[in-house]
């Protein structure tokens, strides 16, 4: 019977994070750096939101959009941090987490043969959710512009197919940001062009030193861009699966109804949980951002002093080194790290062709384990060399 299984699904792989991060599990006593899991604790004052919420019997369906008072306080905290200006009535959607946000975005606006660009290296969530809905991934090398999308990389691969530009800023996996003025250079190649813009915002509360711009601060792309954001990153809230949808009346009116058959509606107890964090939580990512900087600092200096190359990140927590000068793929580098080296990274080829020749590490860790996985890193660098 397995002929018969969806032919899209069979097609698509298992994230090659994850993959590799399952494969620590082998080595008990290995220091692994693969997961962007935060290591801060949920805030105290969300989890007795989450309990009270329990013990109040808050455990029935919610709207299929959200709590409203929840959606009140996702368009507060983003006129407030961002100056966007969303109707928390007609334009926000409460989801299980970024992912399903996305994928209840790209169900609304892809059809068959529809492009998608998107820059290379990147997360590797998108790809399988654009080919299953019969859509094609066009990516843009970004390796020489220090993995940053330009508006002429966008121009040029830009046809009549194209229906969507994602912006995935600050970027999983190499922490970098677009600035002002490349959003608005991307706004003006876009603003007269039938193409939505899926602008995955997620790290936009762990920025270093600048500032975070959404394209949908573009009065000319508010009406085409889907934001996607959420929780996980900011509030160290990964498993409580709170995102967002921040889009048009017209578009959000369409994601209701993918979102309403697909998952009714978010965890009602993750959901009052999320209301304290974006009321009297609103600036819990301070500690957690100044904590990331100081560990970015450490760990890029380590790098650099081992002589890797490696662009320095100005968001999100991770950093993405070159191992290209050992003569190995990113997946042997990776193996041999974790075999030899007692190290566990993520092979930069699981963020597409253009991550090879690349690591993954992530510093949401404590200093400790950092120190201690830097140190066998280095001590595996040079048995290499």
């Amino acid at each position: 019977m397995e002929h018969l299984l969806n032919k899209r699904v069979q097609d698509i792989q298992i994230s090659g994070i994850r993959k590799f991060s399952n494969m620590v599990a082998n080595y008990p006593n290995a220091i692994s750096l693969t997961i962007g899991q935060p290591d801060f604790s949920t805030p105290e004052h969300i989890k007795e939101a989450g309990k009270r919420a329990i013990d109040g019997n808050k455990t029935t369906y919610t709207h299929n959009a959200g709590l409203i008072e929840l959606r009140r306080a996702a368009s507060h905290f983003m006129e407030h941090q961002y100056g966007l200006s969303y109707d928390p009535d007609t334009e926000i959607i409460t989801t299980n987490g970024a992912s399903e946000a996305i994928d209840i975005a790209f169900r609304t606006i892809l059809d068959e043969g529809s492009e998608v660009i998107l820059p290379g290296p990147v997360y590797p969530g998108y790809e399988p959710i654009i080919k299953l809905c019969g859509a094609i991934p066009v990516y843009v090398d970004t390796r020489e512009t220090d993995f940053k999308m330009t508006a002429e990389m966008i121009r040029n691969s830009l046809t009549e197919k194209t229906r969507c530009v994602i912006l995935p800023y600050p970027s999983n996996p190499t922490g970098c940001v677009l600035d002002r003025e490349s959003i608005e250079e991307i706004a003006e190649v876009l603003k007269d062009r039938e193409v939505f813009v899926l602008s995955d915002e997620i790290y936009s509360e762990l920025l270093y030193g600048v500032s975070h711009v959404s394209i949908a601060s573009i009065p000319s792309l508010r009406e085409k861009t889907i934001v996607i954001n959420g929780l996980s990153k900011s509030h160290s809230m990964t498993g409580w699966r709170i995102g967002f949808t921040f889009a048009p009346a017209y578009i959000t009116q369409q994601m209701l109804k993918v979102h309403q058959y697909n998952a009714t509606c978010a965890s009602t107890i993750s959901q009052h949980a999320a209301v304290e964090a974006l009321t009297n939580g609103i600036h819990d990512a301070d500690e957690m951002k100044e904590a990331y900087k100081t560990r970015l600092d450490y760990v890029y200096e380590r790098l650099v002093a081992m002589g890797l190359d490696v662009v320095k990140p100005e968001g999100a927590f991770y950093i993405f080194p070159s191992v290209a000068k050992f003569g190995l793929t990113s997946f042997e580098f990776a193996t041999q790290l974790l075999e030899k080296g007692g190290v566990a990274l993520v092979p930069g080829s699981a963020f597409s062709e253009y991550g090879e020749g690349y690591v993954r590490l992530s510093y949401a860790y404590s200093m400790e384990v950092l120190e201690e996985g830097l140190d066998r890193l280095e001590k595996f660098i040079k048995a290499l060399a």
